[in-house]
C-alpha cells in the first residue's frame, strides 16, 4: 500500500521493520546505565522478578528510562518504542506493555502508609507525609548507586547540594490545593551542583507546607553521598529556614550526616525584628550590590540571632539586601523599599561574594526542575495512586542522572549542557539500517550524522568501563 502527498515521495507500509530504526542513537541510554552497573543495582535492590516473567525489575527501569528519554510523557507512549522494531532488536529484546509499566509503578504505592499518615498527624493539621514503602526506598537506593558510580569517575571531591520544592499541576481527584492557587503535588528535591545529579528527592501532596519536615530529606541528601566528597555546602530558599535544619547544619558532631564542617548560605524569613535590624542599620553600612533598571541593591551585614540560638553555638551570620525602587516607583505594598537576608556560616566570604554564590542556586536547581516537568515525563503523573507518582517522579530523576552520566562521560563537549530534547535531536534521533552479518550485528547510520553525534566515540567509551570480561 502506498500513499501520496504534498511533497514528491510516496508512503509505503510494510507488515515489518525491523531491519531500520529511527532511534539509531538511543541505546547509549542503556549502554550508560550498565556501564555504571545499574542493572546489577536494580536486581540487588528491587530483585529479578518471577521467573517465567520474560519484564523483570532490570527490563522495566530500563523501558522507563528509555521511554522518558525518548521524549514519552506516559506509560502508554511505550507503544512507539515497542512498534520500533529496529530500535528492539538493537536493544535485544522487546518492550514491556504498558499494562506492564504500570502494573510496575503500582508496586511502589501502600494504602496502609497513607493511612497510617493520616491518622498520625496532628489534629488541627490537614497536610501530612507519608512514609515510603519498602519498594520506593529500593528505587532511591538505585538512583543512590548511579550517583555513587558517576562520582567514582569524576575528580570532584567537593558537593554543593541545594534544595528546592517544585509545584506539579494536576487535575486528578486526589490532587491537593497548593500555594500558587491551582491543585497538584509539590515534590522536592537535593541537586549536586558540581557532578550535575539528583542526589535525594520527595514527593509530596500540593497542600504540604514548604516548610515542613525538611530536615530528614536534608540528611538522606548528605547521608547519599559518597565517601570520596570532603567539602560540603547547601544552598536553599526560606523553607529551610527552620531551626532543625539551622543547628544541625551549623553543628560540626551532627548526627545523621557526615561530621565535619557544612558551608550553607539559606533565605531567611524577614520577621518584624530582623526588618527592623535592617531599617536600623546606618546608610554607610550599606555597599553596591548591583544597578538594575528600576531598583538600585545594596547589601550589608546585619547583627541578628534567632531567638533561641544556643548561646555556646557559634553565631550565625546574616547578610540582608536592600532593594530601593526608583524614584516614582513603588513595590506592589506601596513602599519603595525591599528587604531581603541570608543566614549562613560562610565568614570567608564577603557579602557581594556571599550573595551572588547563594543565587547561583536559581540558575541549577531550576533548570533541573524545568527539565524534569517539561522534558522528561515529571509534569504528567501516570496515576492517581500516590506511591506510583512518587515512583514515576523518581524514575524521572534517575532519567536525568543517567541522561548527565551520558554527556560526561561519553558524549562530545560541546554536548556537556545538553537538554534532553537536544540530545534526541543531535544523537538519539538517529536514523540507521540493521543488518547482520558474520555472526555480528550492525547499524548502518550516515557518516555526517555521526559526526554530528559522536556515537562511535560514545560507545567506545562507554564500553571501556566495563571489565574486559564484559565489554566486546
Amino acid at each position: 500500500m502506498s500513499i501520496r502527498g504534498i511533497l514528491p515521495f510516496q508512503v509505503e507500509l510494510v507488515p515489518r521493520a525491523d531491519g531500520t530504526t529511527g532511534r539509531g542513537g538511543l541505546p547509549l541510554v542503556v549502554e550508560t546505565m550498565r556501564a555504571l552497573r545499574l542493572d546489577q543495582a536494580v536486581e540487588k535492590h528491587l530483585g529479578r522478578g518471577p521467573r517465567k516473567s520474560d519484564y523483570g525489575p532490570v527490563q522495566k527501569v530500563e523501558a522507563l528510562v528509555l521511554l522518558m528519554a525518548a521524549g514519552g510523557e506516559c506509560v502508554d507512549d511505550i507503544a512507539v518504542l515497542k512498534a520500533d522494531e529496529g530500535l528492539c532488536r538493537l536493544l535485544g529484546r522487546s518492550m514491556p506493555s504498558a499494562d506492564t509499566l504500570l502494573d510496575f509503578v503500582y508496586e511502589f504505592h501502600d494504602d496502609a502508609l497513607i493511612a497510617a499518615a493520616q491518622k498520625q498527624r496532628p489534629p488541627d493539621t490537614v497536610a501530612y507525609i507519608p512514609a515510603e514503602n519498602e519498594r520506593l526506598q529500593a528505587l532511591g537506593q538505585v538512583n543512590e548507586a548511579l550517583v555513587h558510580a558517576v562520582a567514582a569517575r569524576g575528580k570532584s571531591k567537593r558537593a554543593t547540594l541545594d534544595d528546592d520544592a517544585t509545584v506539579i499541576e494536576s487535575h486528578k481527584q486526589q490532587a491537593q490545593p497548593h500555594y500558587k492557587g491551582g491543585r497538584g503535588y509539590q515534590p522536592a528535591i537535593v541537586y549536586w551542583g558540581e557532578q550535575d545529579l539528583v542526589v535525594c528527592d520527595e514527593f509530596r501532596d500540593g497542600n504540604v507546607p514548604a516548610g515542613m519536615a525538611n530536615l530528614p530529606r536534608i540528611q538522606r541528601a548528605f547521608r547519599s553521598l559518597p565517601a570520596s566528597v570532603s567539602e560540603y555546602y547547601f544552598r536553599a530558599d526560606s523553607a529551610c529556614y527552620d531551626e532543625r535544619v539551622l543547628k544541625w547544619l551549623a553543628n560540626p558532631e551532627r548526627e545523621g550526616g557526615p561530621h565535619g564542617r557544612i558551608g550553607f548560605a539559606i533565605s531567611a524569613d524577614m520577621t518584624v525584628q530582623l526588618h527592623q535590624a535592617c531599617v536600623a542599620l546606618p546608610e554607610t553600612a550599606w555597599q553596591p550590590f548591583e544597578e538594575r533598571a528600576a531598583e538600585t541593591v545594596t547589601c550589608a551585614e546585619v547583627v541578628f540571632a534567632p531567638g533561641d540560638w544556643p548561646k555556646n553555638a557559634q553565631p550565625l551570620r546574616y547578610v540582608a539586601f536592600r532593594i530601593k525602587k526608583r524614584q516614582g516607583l513603588l513595590f506592589a505594598n506601596g513602599s519603595d523599599t525591599r528587604y531581603l537576608a541570608v543566614v549562613s556560616n560562610r565568614d570567608e566570604l564577603g557579602a557581594v561574594q556571599l550573595l551572588r554564590w547563594h543565587w547561583e542556586k536559581a540558575g541549577t536547581i531550576e533548570h533541573v526542575h524545568d527539565v524534569m516537568k517539561n522534558e522528561l515525563g515529571a509534569g504528567v503523573l501516570p496515576c492517581s495512586r500516590f506511591g506510583a507518582n512518587a515512583a514515576w517522579y523518581r524514575l524521572t530523576a534517575l532519567t536525568y542522572n543517567a541522561l548527565s552520566a551520558l554527556k560526561s562521560l561519553a558524549l562530545p563537549p560541546e554536548l556537556s549542557a545538553a537538554r534532553p530534547k537536544r540530545l534526541r535531536f543531535r544523537v538519539f534521533n538517529l536514523a540507521g539500517r540493521i543488518s547482520e552479518h558474520a555472526g555480528r550485528m550492525w547499524l548502518r547510520i550516515s557518516e555526517q550524522l555521526e559526526r554530528l553525534a559522536g556515537l562511535l566515540r560514545a560507545r567506545t567509551r562507554l564500553a571501556a568501563l566495563l571489565p574486559a570480561a564484559q565489554s566486546g
